[in-house]
């Protein structure tokens, strides 16, 4: 299969935004993950012999398949970025050229490297070398087609909040796995079992992949394919339920939540713009649930409720 690579290229604007608002618009159109070229930041000291070199420009850029949507994406793309010019000022630049699949995922790997989310938690690339203390969790990730490797803020919210919420023995479910690597993070936490559900064949195969990586046993986690809940039995209920997705699609989750979660049970989601937390949690809030606590990362936003006695 062929892919594009769109890259996006702009002047940094006063508040730091523009790489985040062009990153909302990649994931807006599917996106599984993006790549922020930053020229001022360089690598960690310790990991830096084989790094990418450095950025001339500041950009973001996202992957897409040659298929019958690519050209409506490019389209809305544009649209998007004009109306961002319009409304924040962000002057920007657009440049595609179409890669071969196993290019397209060997790019992905120059820019990945070990990264500390938490005192506990450290995310390592399979195919880098991380040193780890006696107290340290590393979760082996190899992101393949499915990307997640937690360096987004979004991932690193949650799983700081897995972290924070998550007893030991508990059941967890994770809606819209992707790369697995919040059910890594929450089997190698303590939890009984971990379930997946991402709309993705591939992501599911990924996840597999990268929990069996981790040595997580078959019998402790389950995977499934399809439409947010809709593969889980009825009698389905877990004691954490976790969502690193879009807010709208957060939105619609949130009908279902009252049956998933069992009594006393927490609820944890991100991939919420700050624009968009009042109306998450608000809805939250129609369905039941409390508010439990907030994290804030950048411009993102990660929400724990918990259902009212």
């Amino acid at each position: 299969m062929k892919w594009i690579e769109a890259k996006v290229f702009f002047e940094p604007d006063r508040l730091g935004l523009a790489a985040d608002l062009i990153s909302d618009v990649f994931l807006q159109l599917g996106a599984k993950g993006v790549v922020i070229d930053d020229p001022d930041l360089d690598p960690p000291e310790d990991w830096a012999e084989d790094a990418v070199e450095r950025p001339v420009r500041h950009a973001v850029g996202a992957y897409f398949p040659v298929d019958g949507r690519l050209a409506r994406r490019r389209l809305r793309l544009e649209e998007d970025l004009r109306r961002l010019a319009r409304t924040c000022g962000i002057a920007w630049q657009a440049a595609y050229r179409q890669i071969d699949e196993q290019d397209w995922a060997e790019s992905w790997k120059a820019y990945f490297w070990p990264q500390r989310i938490s005192e506990r938690l450290v995310i390592k690339p399979t195919w880098r070398d991380f040193a780890a203390g006696p107290r340290d969790i590393v979760l082996e990730i190899d992101p393949g087609m499915a990307f997640g490797t937690g360096t987004h803020p979004t991932t690193a919210l949650c799983l700081r909040m897995i972290e924070k919420h998550l007893h030991t023995g508990q059941r967890v479910l994770d809606v819209g796995t992707g790369s697995g690597i919040l059910m890594v993070a929450a089997a190698r936490l303590g939890a009984a079992r971990t379930v997946g559900v991402d709309s993705d064949l591939l992501a599911v195969e990924t996840a597999r992949r990268n929990l069996l990586q981790n040595r997580i046993p078959e019998d402790r986690f389950s995977l499934l394919a399809g439409s947010l809940v809709a593969p889980l039995s009825r009698r389905a209920r877990f004691d954490l339920v976790v969502a690193n997705i879009l807010s709208e699609v957060i939105l619609r989750l949130l009908d279902d939540v009252a049956r998933l979660l069992a009594p006393g049970g927490c609820f944890i989601c991100s991939g919420i713009i700050e624009d968009h937390r009042a109306a998450v949690v608000s809805k939250m809030r129609s369905v039941g649930l409390m508010l439990l606590d907030q994290a804030v990362r950048e411009t993102w936003v990660c929400l724990a409720g918990t259902f009212m006695e």
